[in-house]
């Protein structure tokens, strides 16, 4: 298993409409916005804002891949290395991913997210 890059960082905020406006203003486009957290992009780098009511993990990095059977196989590889992970889970928004722990117990998360499909001429 080979990390390609780390696609987002995830923080937690007061008020995710405000912090939503904020990371907007500097730049960033607003992908996805729900009522518990929202996802921003600049460029292929992300920032996930959680809110307080966010129920999954806390603060946390997410590596990505555009592969779904490599997520799965990186998640039987750090399972049989004794890793805490939770368990795969199909996101809302057409993404699936696992969390785990580092440790130091830092989350991190290795999210699949479908390559975009480019619109042919």
């Amino acid at each position: 298993m080979k990390l390609k890059r780390i696609g987002h960082v995830a923080i937690c905020v007061h008020d995710l409409d405000r912090a939503a406006q904020f990371y907007q203003s500097l730049g960033m486009e607003l992908v996805w916005k729900d009522a518990d957290w929202a996802y921003l992009k600049a460029g292929e780098d992300g920032l996930a804002l959680l809110s307080p009511q966010y129920e999954q993990a806390g603060p946390h990095f997410g590596f990505i891949f555009h592969d779904r059977a490599e997520v799965e196989a990186a998640y039987e590889q750090l399972k049989a290395n004794g890793v805490h992970l939770t368990a795969i889970h199909d996101h809302r928004d057409g993404t699936a991913s696992f969390y785990g722990r580092d440790p130091d117990g830092n989350w991190f998360e290795y999210l699949y997210e479908p390559a975009p499909v480019s619109a042919s001429v």
